[in-house]
């Protein structure tokens, strides 16, 4: 059989498992496999519904090449609308903080951007940060990027940074099951259950964000299409002004971001 030929074979079986970019999956899967055999093994796990980051073990992000696994969320190119925000306030030496960096992916895209900056990610997950260290040396930023174990902001009472941001757990926990198989059943519950109305997280996060950062500093969040109103009146309570929203590509709501005033305290 040829390669065009299989290829259409792989993306005919993953069209009828009802995946949408099976053309584009099946090129995926071929470039990466070294058989054929492996490229039809491929393609039954992703038929199965199994991540195709998880099937590569890779998944790409701003412009990073990130090591995925099922311990980590897969980067969602959503998710650079925070990227591309962030970088739009940080100084060419700030410092930064991502609390639950997961994949480390958010923190590493903004310093691969700012070559002065330094940056710190933290995580509740073990395994997670070690695939964020793993991902910071493949991207040749270990040397800017300190990763530690912990609950958001906790601990970091002696430390403040010029931008701190977050993409917490979002999803109301009823929801779950709704979702995708992909995510359901591949994705790690704790990068995704917001507790009963999806907002667990932002009420114990929001007003960390608010201590850490420095007068004149800003923070955002990432949060679901239907969360702008909740979490922009969670960052007015913590003491934020300028409290603003932004959309992404799909002119969906995605970003909440507000600013510590020069007189505010922590």
């Amino acid at each position: 059989m040829t390669r065009p030929d299989l290829k259409s074979e792989i993306a005919a079986r993953l069209r009828a498992a009802g995946i949408d970019e099976a053309a584009l999956e099946a090129r995926h899967i071929l470039a990466a496999a070294s058989s054929d055999a492996e490229a039809r093994d491929m393609a039954q796990r992703r038929a199965a519904r199994e991540p195709l980051s998880h099937i590569l073990g890779n998944q790409p992000f701003w412009t990073l090449d990130l090591k995925v696994t099922p311990d980590v969320l897969t980067p969602r190119a959503d998710t650079e609308t925070l990227v591309e925000w962030a970088l739009g306030r940080l100084a060419d030496e700030g410092r930064i903080v991502d609390l639950g960096t997961g994949s480390g992916a958010i923190l590493l895209a903004i310093l691969s951007e700012r070559p002065k900056a330094t940056g710190l990610g933290i995580d509740s997950s073990e395994t997670a940060l070690r695939i964020a260290k793993e991902n910071a040396l493949r991207c040749r930023l270990a040397d800017r990027c300190d990763l530690r174990i912990g609950n958001w902001a906790d601990g970091l009472e002696n430390e403040s940074f010029d931008l701190a941001v977050s993409n917490p757990p979002y999803i109301a926990s009823a929801v779950l099951e709704a979702l995708d198989p992909e995510v359901k059943d591949h994705e790690p519950r704790l990068a995704l259950d917001g507790g009963a109305d999806g907002l667990d997280c932002y009420r114990l996060l929001v007003p960390q964000l608010f201590r850490i950062i420095r007068p004149c500093g800003h923070a955002a969040v990432e949060i679901g299409y239907d969360q702008a109103e909740a979490v922009s009146a969670l960052f007015a309570a913590a003491g934020f002004t300028d409290v603003a929203l932004t959309r992404d590509l799909a002119g969906n709501p995605r970003v909440i971001s507000g600013q510590k005033t020069e007189t505010q305290s922590r």
